[in-house]
């Protein structure tokens, strides 16, 4: 297995990290005070060709991988996390999303939008008494005419304060389950769709999170994305995608904090001793180089197989590796920042010091994008049921 990256793929890594050291960098801490991002950040982003990152080149998409894609997002999060929480909700839980599932009207009509800025996208699947399980939604659609009605509420959803597409999931026939589920992409005007409020979180600052809720909401039935009563297989489709996305995030929040870390403690001294030289203080940093590196061999490794099965190939083992990349990545994230924090001791409980930033960033992918003990419980079901195979 080749692990090194290409040059495009360097190119656009260098892109992405000179991008937000430059234009993120400056405001990160303002960004997490104020719990929100400066006007025109959205619009560089789509200049730059992120927004679509996997989207086809004719629909205004850059058309990469979905490797090139994770890096994009490790390195937005090595800076600056909440950016890369709302990225990643536009950029894949919703247009990566629709470009897999829509119809061709559907994508000609959202995906440029979406992937130059212009448009805001959202993933509105968590409700308030459906979080990991996800198939006992209470939202519904009637069927009214040439049109859906729709009514429930989604909880915690990304951008959904200032978004302008929503790609939700709905009962189009309740009693079905799973089988009864619909996914369709609402617009923020459609007449019976609310944001009631928007949600104070304790990390992730900036990425802006809310309520959504949907009173006798009417949708066009031509805005159903994928088939009537399949839209458990759009949202399962783009799963181990998601899944491997996410990872990608996790493994910048640790470097960052590494980075914080590493470089407080060649900075400060005690008992006449700068404290990297300590042996306990080492002993930390090679543990985060190695859970990092770790991490990053699951996280790459996931999105190309994820790739391959997405676009037909054997891919036969994805779902639980998968689950075992971003699993990992995600405790990896939370270890490194805890490592980090306890280096800068006092200093690192201080707000003024980023570093307390990444560890509360952190935490969120041990529960968003499926629970911790979800992603276990994915793992070991896989193993049981199809075997390990390691020739």
């Amino acid at each position: 297995m080749d692990f090194e990256l290409t040059e495009e793929q360097r190119i656009v890594q260098r892109n992405v990290h000179r991008f937000m050291v430059k234009e993120i960098e400056p405001l990160a801490e303002q960004i997490d005070r104020e719990d929100k991002f400066p006007p025109g950040i959205w619009k560089k982003l789509g200049d730059l060709g992120f927004l679509g990152a996997t989207v086809a080149e004719e629909y205004g998409g850059s058309g990469f991988d979905l490797l090139t894609a994770v890096l994009v997002m490790e390195q937005m999060a090595r800076t600056c996390p909440a950016l890369a929480v709302s990225y990643g909700a536009h950029a894949n839980l919703c247009a990566d999303n629709l470009s897999r599932n829509a119809n061709e009207e559907l994508k000609r009509k959202y995906l440029p939008g979406l992937c130059s800025g212009d448009l805001v996208g959202c993933l509105a699947l968590t409700e308030p008494n459906a979080g990991s399980d996800a198939v006992n939604i209470r939202t519904t659609a009637r069927r009214d005419g040439d049109d859906f009605l729709l009514n429930g509420s989604k909880m915690f959803i990304t951008n959904a304060p200032v978004g302008d597409i929503f790609l939700t999931y709905a009962k189009t026939e309740p009693d079905k389950k799973a089988k009864g589920i619909t996914a369709f992409v609402v617009e923020k005007d459609f007449p019976g769709l609310s944001i009631p409020k928007k949600l104070n979180k304790m990390g992730n600052r900036g990425s802006p999170t809310g309520e959504v809720v949907f009173e006798d909401c009417r949708v066009p039935a031509r805005n159903v994305v994928g088939k009537l009563n399949e839209g458990i297989k759009v949202m399962m489709g783009g799963l181990d995608v998601e899944r491997a996305f996410y990872g990608g995030e996790c493994l910048g929040i640790a470097e960052g904090a590494f980075e914080l870390g590493l470089k407080y403690s060649k900075e400060r001294d005690q008992f006449g001793e700068i404290i990297c030289n300590f042996q306990m203080i080492k002993a930390k940093l090679a543990d985060m180089y190695t859970e990092i590196e770790a991490a990053r061999g699951l996280v790459y490794r996931a999105a190309v197989m994820a790739d391959k099965a997405q676009r037909g190939g054997k891919g036969t083992e994805v779902h639980k590796l998968a689950a075992a990349a971003i699993l990992f990545a995600a405790e990896t994230a939370r270890r490194v920042s805890n490592h980090a924090v306890q280096i800068h001791g006092g200093y690192g409980y201080m707000l003024e010091f980023p570093v307390n930033r990444f560890y509360r960033d952190a935490k969120l992918y041990e529960i968003g994008a499926g629970t911790s003990e979800i992603r276990r419980l994915v793992i070991a079901n896989e193993i049981i049921s199809k075997g390990l195979d390691y020739v």
